[in-house]
């Protein structure tokens, strides 16, 4: 036995094998493979820019360039604001909206999206977006936020210029009037009454017909309307929407 063995220490030929069993010793095929799989994770990334090999654009040319809203937009979100009282230069997107909102999961703009779409001045996709028809006002968002901003009322601000400029589905269009009426003439919802006008004006009479009869026998579905008392006060309320500028 050696006096390395002796004291403990290890001799050369000892340290080399030790280094290279755990790593610390340059190993040119190891270590080449790691490097090129790191190359590779970086370039699928997108962090080398994918043009050094002539194909695709780089990082900062794939960048979405944003330019200011004409006096048009400017003017419109002015309105919008006006008509939901409310400031959209107020969110400072922390996303406590969109945390609380029922029906995020089914928006395709969440409703702090919404907010940042107004506050880049792009107006047409917040118009065009089905978040504003799939918002159900519970008025969620504009309770949690912590600015007082009034998200629902803005929502409902961007359905009404949705429908003035003909910038919404016409089934949408045809399933909001239809509630509208029923709630009109009855005071409340009368699903059948939906559903059949809803139908009608749509052109497809006998959409989900077969669900009628089941959900009837559940006792889910009246036949006949059941009306409020007091059915002046809401026909009031509407005559009163219509003079504020409603639909």
């Amino acid at each position: 036995m050696s006096n390395d063995e002796n004291s403990g220490i290890m001799s050369r030929d000892e340290n080399v094998e030790y280094l290279k069993y755990t790593g610390y010793l340059w190993q040119p095929g190891r270590n080449m493979r790691v490097i090129c799989g790191i190359l590779v994770l970086f370039w699928a990334a997108g962090i080398i820019n994918h043009s050094v090999s002539g194909k695709g654009l780089s990082i900062v040319e794939k960048a979405v360039k944003l330019i200011p809203a004409c006096a048009e937009d400017q003017d419109l979100i002015g309105r919008l604001e006006a008509d939901a009282g409310t400031n959209v230069n107020l969110c400072y997107q922390c996303g406590k909206c969109t945390a609380g909102c029922p029906a995020a999961f089914a928006m395709d703009y969440p409703p702090r999206q919404i907010i940042r779409l107004l506050q880049l001045g792009m107006v047409k996709p917040a118009l065009q977006a089905e978040s504003i028809w799939i918002c159900a006002t519970c008025e969620t968002c504009s309770t949690r936020c912590p600015r007082g901003v009034d998200i629902a009322s803005l929502m409902d601000a961007l359905r009404r210029e949705a429908l003035r400029q003909g910038q919404t589905d016409k089934k949408v269009a045809a399933f909001n009037q239809a509630f509208l009426n029923c709630v009109k003439l009855f005071g409340r919802t009368y699903e059948a009454g939906i559903l059949l006008q809803h139908n009608l004006k749509t052109g497809q009479p006998f959409k989900d017909a077969q669900y009628g009869l089941p959900m009837m026998k559940r006792g889910k579905v009246g036949v006949l309307p059941t009306r409020i008392k007091n059915r002046d006060e809401i026909k009031k309320i509407f005559e009163r929407a219509q003079e504020l500028g409603g639909e």
